[in-house]
Order: C-alpha cells, then structure tokens, then sequence
C-alpha cells in the first residue's frame, strides 16, 4: 500500500494541506512546521475516508486511505477543528486573580 512515492505525496500534500487549514480557520493555532504537516496527513486521511464514505473511492483499498489536495485541505480543517475542541476541554476552568 505504502511505497516511497506514496510517503513523499503525503509529506508534500500534508505541508500543502495543513498551511491552509491553518489559513482558513481563523484563530491563534501556534504549531511548529511539522506539527503542520502532521495535521495535513492527518486531513488526507480524514478526508480519504469522507470520499470513501461520500463517493465509494478506491473500494479495494478501503476506509483507510489518503486523499486528494482538496479533500485533504477539507480533512485538515475538521481535524484542526477537532483538536481545538478537545483542547478547549482540557485546559479546565480559567480562574483569574
């Protein structure tokens, strides 16, 4: 499933993918470079398993699958939305003094 080609691809799509989702979403998200890119790869799974759901792509390789450029910009603002959930919830209450 996995060959060199396929881990540049994803190196490539994920800095593409996850500087936009970065842009798009407005808001302070401070992330080191590949911390970016992880978000981005991350986004192209997300959004190969969308189109998996939503369009039926690649039925042999299954749910699990990287997607395109656009459905991995679209993978990463879900998932850069996702995280600022959950980091909501976990910082607590904020007391001021």
């Amino acid at each position: 499933m996995f060959n060199f080609w396929t881990v540049v691809y994803l190196i490539v799509v994920g800095l593409i993918a996850g500087y936009l989702a970065r842009l798009l979403v407005k808001g302070s998200d401070p992330m080191a470079w590949w911390q970016t890119m992880l978000l981005g790869i991350v986004g192209s799974f997300i959004g190969g398993f969308g189109g998996y759901l939503l369009f039926g792509w690649d039925e042999d390789e299954g749910f699990f699958q990287p997607s395109g450029l656009i459905f991995s910009i679209l993978g990463a603002v879900v998932a850069l939305l996702l995280w600022r959930l959950v980091r909501s919830r976990t910082a607590g209450p904020q007391h001021r003094g």
